[in-house]
C-alpha cells in the first residue's frame, strides 16, 4: 500500500528528479484535505454498520436477490454479503485516507471477479450495493468528503466490472 506522499517521490525517485511544481501541487491537495479525510473516515467507523444494513436495503434487500433461490437468500450467504460489503468500505475508506487506491488492488480486487464468478456470485448486484453504499456514505460525511469517498468506490466497482 502506497500512500499520496509516497506515491509521488516514488514517481520522482524512478526518474533521478527532485519534486517539480505538479507533485508539488499533489502534496499540497492532498495536505489540504487531510482534515477532511480523518473527520470522514472517523464518521465512517462510527457509523458502519449502518451504511453497511442501509445500502443493503437500499440496493438488495427487496430485489430477487434476496428471495428463495436468490445468491443472498439463506443466511449463511446474506452473512457473508454483509461482510464482504463491510470489508469495501473498510479498504476504500483506508485507499481515501492514504489518497492512493492501490490497497483496493492489493487486498481487494485481484482475483475477486474471477473468485465471484466462479462461487456463483452476481456482480451486477455487487456493484449495485456498492454504489448504494456510496450514496449513503456521502450523505453522512457531507459532499465533499462523499465526493473523496467516491472515488474510492468507483474504483471497487470499475475493478469488478
Amino acid at each position: 500500500m502506497q500512500d499520496a506522499i509516497t506515491s509521488v517521490i516514488n514517481a520522482a525517485d524512478v526518474q533521478g528528479r527532485y519534486l517539480d511544481d505538479n507533485s508539488l501541487d499533489k502534496l499540497r491537495g492532498y495536505f489540504q484535505t487531510g482534515e477532511l479525510r480523518v473527520r470522514a473516515s472517523a464518521t465512517i467507523a462510527a457509523n458502519a454498520a449502518t451504511i453497511i444494513k442501509d445500502s443493503v436495503a437500499k440496493a438488495l434487500l427487496y430485489s430477487d436477490i434476496t428471495r428463495p433461490g436468490g445468491n443472498m437468500y439463506t443466511t449463511r450467504r446474506y452473512a457473508a454479503c454483509i461482510r464482504d460489503l463491510d470489508y469495501y468500505l473498510r479498504y476504500a475508506t483506508y485507499g481515501m485516507l492514504a489518497g492512493d487506491p492501490s490497497i483496493l488492488d492489493e487486498r481487494v480486487l485481484n482475483g475477486l471477479k474471477e473468485t465471484y464468478n466462479s462461487l456463483g456470485v452476481p456482480i451486477g448486484a455487487t456493484i449495485q450495493a456498492v454504489q448504494a453504499m456510496k450514496e449513503v456514505t456521502s450523505s453522512l460525511v457531507g459532499p465533499d468528503a462523499g465526493k473523496e469517498m467516491g472515488v474510492y468506490f468507483d474504483y471497487i466497482c470499475s475493478g469488478l466490472s
